[in-house]
Order: C-alpha cells, then structure tokens, then sequence
C-alpha cells in the first residue's frame, strides 16, 4: 500500500535563528507551515557558539583583570607581591554550562511556543524538488509534500580526517564547554574567531595554550597591517604561530605518579627554539564549520549546487535559482553570523510565504567582532574589497591606541583603527579595528556604512572628552585629509575601474 503523503505549503528543515525566523514569516502568510529538526532545539549561539564562549571569556577577563591591577596601584595581598589570580576550573565551568543552558532554554521555550501540530522531530531528505522523506525520531518515515522549502540546517565543525584519530583528546567547540575542569594543556589549530577567543581565555585562566594555524590569517583581520599588530599582541601572552609547521601529532599514553595519562604529542618548529615535542592534554579543532546540506538529497532535486555542494542563491532574497525552494544562515555558508542568520530567516520564510512573488529583502551593513582582548572588529568593506571596488581611488586614515587618552587612563592602551573612504564622493566605505571597545565602536561605524553617510558628515557627529570614540575622530580626521572631493575626482575615477 502505497504511503500517504502529507501536504504543506511550506516545509522548513532546521530550526535553528535562521529556521525559526522563516517560520515565524512564513505563517504570516499560511498556516499551512512545517517545521523540522532532527537535532537538540536551541540555536549554535546558544549552545554551543557565542553565549558560552563569552561566559569564558567573562571568566578569563576577571582573572585578567587581578593579575593586571598593580598597574594601578591595586594588589589583592599586602605583600604587594605579583597579583595571581586563583582560577577554580571547576566553578568556572559549572557557571558556563549553567548560564549556558538558561540561553538556550529561552530558545527551547519559544520552540514550545509552536503548535504541536507544525513541528516533526526527525531528519529530512528530498526525494525530488517537492517531496521530503522525514525519518521520524520516534521511528519509521514520514512523507511530505510542501509547495515551498527553506533550507536552514545550520552548520556544524569541520575538521581534518587525521584528527579523528585523537578520539577522546579531540574537542570541538560543541564539546569543549562540556568539560567539567579546565585542562592543564591544550592545542588549538586554527587562530581564527573561535581559535583566537577560546585560546586567549584560556590561557587567561591558568592553561597552557599553543595556536598553530596555516597560511597566516588571523581571526577576521584583513588589513596587513592591523593583522601584524594583533599577531604581535597575542604574542605577548601565548605562543601563536599563525603559518605553523606542524610536523606530527598522536595520541599517546603515559603513567605519572602511578597513573595512567593520556595526552596529545605534537611535533612542531617552534618559532624560538626550532624542532620541539610537546604533549598536551587536549586538541581544540578550530578550523572551520561546513554546511549541513551533504545529507539532504540535494542531488535530487534542480537546485544548482557549488563544489562544496551548497546551493548556488540570490543572497537578497535566499532563492535558489528561480525554484521554490530557499537557503538561509549558516546552510548556506555565506555570513556564518546569527544577525545575519536571523535576517536571512526572516527573508527566506516571507518570500516562500508569498511565493511566487519574491522580493529582496534588506541586508543590512556588513558588522563582525571578535571577542579577544584586544578585540577584533570589521565594518563595511574590508581593505581588499575596498581596492577591488575602487581600484586607486580611495583613501585611508588610521590611529593608534597607545596614546590615546581614555585608553590609557583604563591601561587598555593597546591597538589600532583603520578607516576607509571613496576619493571623489568622500563616501565612507569601511573600517577595521584592533583595540578597546571595539564592540561598541563597530557599530558607530557600520550604522555610518548603512546610512551612506560621507567621512564630512561623520566628523560632524558629537564626540564625547574623554571616551576611546574619540580615536574615531582622529582616524576620520585623517581620512577626510586624504580625500578629495569633487566633480572632477569622480570623472577621473571613474576610468579606475567598476563602481569607483
């Protein structure tokens, strides 16, 4: 007996930022909507992502924080003797998971919002472009028919195959915050947002921490020389080879004091000693996350696939092709940032909602921060796209944090600020940051970037004395000195190349 199929106007598989923002629009429009996952509910952030790397890096500030008070004149002991702070990994790990799982419990809550009757639990594969077969979570299959589909499957860490051969020394960050102590030793391969932040926290609070990467990037940087800055920065507090020669690497076993060990031995070129061979007690595998779209049949479908397998998208209205059929956050491994996700959701879900009239949706400024210390942040263009864009035509302004006056007064005196303008327009295209607040800096900027505002106009702002935003006003100062402006600029500009 042939199998019943169920229908729905919109089928959305993942419910994760992405998927629940697509849900939430598309049932503007139907009610006819479905929403599957086959995983734990709670979003990456919450989980395993941004709001328990932050709950660590809160730990490792305040850690910092003591040892860094005699600067001020401030010691924790009346001996007046180094400040050290005493770090219990055990509370500071307790804390993570338990602040932790109350984020992800407000995600879990929205999800039992949801009627019972629009949420399967189970894994979805296309059998051709319209119809899905679902294994159940409870057991057997479920087949659907859906007119539309949003993909929002999320992503998940991607690593080198030899790595599995670590087995239980090997972490992720979906596994390094179950750890219920702190280890002694760890590796972390891969110096980019996830490596540099969980690697500095680290060692922050009492672990020996090494960073290898490959290549030389460093976290989100794309300017050379603010990348040079931050290399020598981290640096000063644990070892960090960005482009590191890694020679071998195994699990091995050891006895200490009558008990048995097991550990990671990694042979590397150390920058100052040469061939060297460390043991560890963990490797972090901090390079990379891949789309989870390699299980979901897309194959048998029309969609048009990259050769990573991804769906090839319209990124203003997440439609791939000219299908029903939609891609949005991380499963389609454009800007792997829950805002954006939340927004590509958002788009994705209203326009299979209303579909076939698709719309583009608003992006909004591109805005990314790294939660070292100091902190790393890009807004608008970054250098390289600056230069594609305007080839010659463009100008800079920079500043540095070392003397500026509320940095120095906090003694987080640290870092540099580069800002980006168009030569002719005086328009402001970007900016990128190693140093204090730049959180908060970040944003300024990026609200300039997507109000379209020129450098004259920003310098036009109120700048509060003494705040770390007035080495904003330096670099901006620098930049409109640099800038020429005019009709006569453009013309000549616009034989550079495209957009100038």
């Amino acid at each position: 007996m042939p199998q019943q199929v169920t229908k729905f106007d919109v089928v959305i598989i993942g419910a994760g930022t992405a998927g629940l923002g697509a849900y939430r629009a598309a049932k503007a429009h139907t009610n006819s909507v479905a929403l599957i996952e086959g995983g734990p509910y709670g979003t990456t952030c919450a989980r395993v992502g941004c709001m328990p790397s932050k709950l660590l890096i809160a730990a490792a500030e305040a850690a910092h924080a003591i040892e860094k008070a005699p600067v001020f004149g401030v010691y924790v002991n009346e001996e007046k003797v180094k400040n050290k702070a005493v770090v219990d990994g055990r509370e500071v790990m307790q804390r993570v998971r338990s602040e932790r799982d109350r984020f992800a419990g407000f995600v879990v809550k929205s999800v039992d919002e949801i009627p019972d009757e629009d949420k399967i639990r189970g894994y979805a594969h296309f059998v051709d472009d319209h119809l899905l077969k679902v294994s159940l979570e409870s057991g057997g299959e479920l087949e659907l028919s859906a007119d539309r589909i949003v993909i929002a499957t999320g992503s998940r860490p991607s690593y080198p195959p030899f790595f599995e051969a670590l087995d239980d020394r090997l972490l992720i960050n979906d596994s390094i915050f179950e750890l219920e102590d702190l280890p002694e030793s760890i590796a972390v391969f891969g110096p980019g947002v996830i490596g540099l932040e969980l690697g500095q926290s680290l060692s922050r609070l009492g672990v020996k921490v090494r960073v290898f990467g490959k290549g030389g990037g460093l976290g989100a940087t794309r300017d050379p020389e603010i990348r040079e800055y931050a290399k020598h920065a981290f640096k000063e507090e644990f070892y960090l080879d960005p482009d590191a020669n890694v020679k071998g690497m195994e699990r091995v076993e050891s006895i200490s004091e009558g008990v048995a060990k097991t550990q990671v031995e990694i042979a590397y070129v150390h920058q100052d000693k040469g061939d060297v061979i460390e043991r560890f007690d963990y490797v972090l595998a901090a390079t990379g996350r891949r789309p989870n779209v390699d299980k979901l049949g897309l194959e048998n479908t029309s969609v048009q696939l990259d050769e990573r397998g991804v769906p090839l998208f319209d990124r203003h209205t997440m439609q791939c092709g000219k299908s029903h059929i939609f891609v949005a956050g991380d499963a389609n491994n454009d800007i792997p940032l829950l805002h954006e996700a939340a927004d590509e959701g958002r788009i994705a879900g209203d326009n299979a909602g209303n579909y076939p009239k698709v719309l583009a949706g608003q992006r909004r400024a591109p805005i990314g921060v790294v939660f070292t210390d100091p902190q790393i942040a890009a807004v608008g263009l970054t250098l390289d796209q600056v230069k594609a864009r305007c080839q010659t035509c463009y100008a800079t302004g920079k500043v540095s944090f070392e003397g500026q006056g509320r940095s120095r007064v906090m003694a987080k005196n640290k870092g540099l600020l580069k800002v980006y303008g168009e030569q002719g327009t005086g328009l402001f295209l970007g900016a990128e940051m190693f140093g204090p607040a730049a959180e908060h800096i970040a944003h300024l900027l990026a609200w300039a970037v997507q109000k379209r505002m020129t450098v004259s106009e920003m310098l036009e702002m109120p700048f509060y004395h003494p705040v770390i935003e007035e080495g904003v006003r330096t670099a901006l100062r620098e930049l409109n000195h640099n800038l020429h402006i005019g009709p006569d600029v453009i013309a000549r500009c616009l034989d550079c190349g495209p957009g100038a």
